[in-house]
């Protein structure tokens, strides 16, 4: 019997291996982000020693990303709805290697800001593109393992920035620093991004928003599905959907029709940035340079090992994360990172940072953070902010959750080495911040996050439009 007679006669088809390699190039906007906040946890401290810059300028350099990511997360969603997620990809990474360039090249504070923020554009535009993009290529049955493949290229991004910062770490070659040389390596993650982007199919539920009705089905069933019953199902379902109302997204029109789906996207992205993730990424490494006495390289090993944990942690989310509710994973990662949070401020309370054993449990305990982080709210924030909207403002209410999260990595990161220097670096009031939102995460969640695993898409927008 073959697939069709299968499904002619109720039974449900034979299931086959997805297409992980298109879904692994189709994340490596993930790649982008990550690499650049491991760069700038290894090139940052070294920096302010060679320009005597204070904290709130190493702060401002971290953050100054986040400003042009700000701008291309709320640009992306209106661009993407008009010209396609696919472009946009390769002018992303066209505009990060012009950033990665000009920092390589940077001669003072002010123009490095500037290249930050360029690069800040490419990387707030593919983290609200990648997650939209997998979300609407993928099936309900793996879209949870699937949109989590960008927040594992995020990990491993940052892991592989971790060992090219040390790489680089003593050299000057052809007169320049070695900082300038872990700036220019952000130019490897953007040529593969372009080059990867040009294999990548178009979102088929954007092919169905454009008219292009033949390519959205031969991408549905190319790439996508085993049967061809299976895809006109699904092609069937995207254009009843958007049938119903099919006007264009605006950001007017998403807070019109679809303001509480807004409102859980830019808290759940707020929360995300504020129980401090990448505080933590970014500043490990000055951390225990500046609270526990640990030299640049050895500071940066334990980096590599923050990030080591980040990359399995995450790994084995995209292998769980459709096995359980969306909520659930939220919870249980909440709890792990207040009881994380919890037991470094005891350590650093009684026991300061003046011994190697205070400095090891903050070690460990961090990596536990890492962990409940992880397996929860790295990855299901994203996934989340692109199943909740309807499909007409999808673009455009990804694009808000977005900069909602740049806005609060923006104020973690400016804040936080100027909190360490104003607490003489005691490490336990800026971990009491962080503990506190962990805290309140638990019940925005239980009250305010609807469950979205096990549906399509186009049943969540039918019961949004319901209610």
């Amino acid at each position: 019997m073959t697939d069709r007679d299968a499904a002619a006669a109720g039974a449900m088809p034979q299931k086959t291996p997805m297409p992980w390699g298109l879904y692994v190039v189709g994340a490596l906007g993930g790649l982008l982000f990550g690499f650049d906040t491991g760069v700038i946890s290894g090139a940052g401290p070294i920096v302010q020693s060679d320009w005597g810059l204070d904290a709130a300028q190493l702060g401002f350099i971290t953050a100054s990303v986040l400003i042009g990511s700000m701008v291309g997360a709320l640009s992306a969603g209106r661009l993407s709805d008009r010209f396609g997620r696919k472009k946009l990809f390769v002018v992303s990474a066209i505009v990060f290697i012009v950033g990665g360039i000009g920092l390589m090249f940077s001669q003072n504070f002010a123009a490095m800001s500037i290249f930050r923020i360029i690069l800040g554009f490419a990387i707030g535009t593919t983290s609200t593109l990648t997650p939209t993009y997998l979300v609407e290529l993928s099936d309900k049955g793996h879209r949870g393992s699937i949109a989590s493949m960008f927040q594992l290229m995020i990990t491993i991004g940052i892991e592989v920035a971790y060992f090219i910062n040390l790489a680089f770490l003593h050299c000057n070659a052809a007169g320049l620093a070695n900082w300038r040389w872990m700036f220019g390596s952000e130019l490897l993650p953007a040529a593969i991004l372009m080059i990867g982007s040009i294999v990548l199919p178009e979102s088929p539920r954007w092919l169905v928003k454009e008219g292009r009705v033949e390519e959205a089905g031969s991408v549905l069933l190319g790439r996508l599905h085993r049967t061809a019953d299976a895809a006109k199902a699904e092609l069937a379902d995207i254009q009843a959907v958007l049938a119903k109302d099919p006007g264009q997204g605006t950001f007017k029109e998403v807070f019109k029709t679809s303001g509480k789906a807004a409102l859980v996207a830019i808290l759940l992205m707020f929360f995300q940035q504020l129980v401090g993730i990448n505080a933590i990424i970014y500043f490990t490494p000055k951390i225990f340079e500046s609270s526990f006495h640990f030299d640049a390289s050895n500071a940066i090993w334990i980096s590599i090992g923050i990030g080591a944990v980040n990359v399995v942690s995450t790994i084995v989310a995209t292998k769980l994360m459709d096995k359980f509710g969306r909520k659930s994973w939220l919870i249980f990662g909440s709890i792990v990172m207040c009881v994380a949070f919890a037991v470094i401020i005891v350590v650093d309370l009684v026991f300061g940072t003046s011994s190697i054993a205070a400095a090891v449990i903050t070690m460990i305990f961090i990596a536990i953070f890492i962990i409940g982080f992880a397996v929860s709210w790295g990855p299901i924030c994203w996934i989340l902010i692109s199943e909740i909207f309807p499909l007409k403002v999808r673009g455009v209410g990804t694009s808000i959750g977005s900069a909602a999260n740049w806005i609060g990595d923006f104020l973690v990161s400016q804040f936080f080495t100027m909190i360490l220097a104003a607490c003489h670096n005691n490490i336990a009031v800026p971990f009491i911040i962080f503990f506190c939102f962990a805290f309140l995460s638990i019940f925005f969640v239980k009250f305010m996050v609807p469950e979205t695993r096990g549906r399509s898409l186009e049943q969540i927008e039918e019961d949004a439009m319901g209610k």
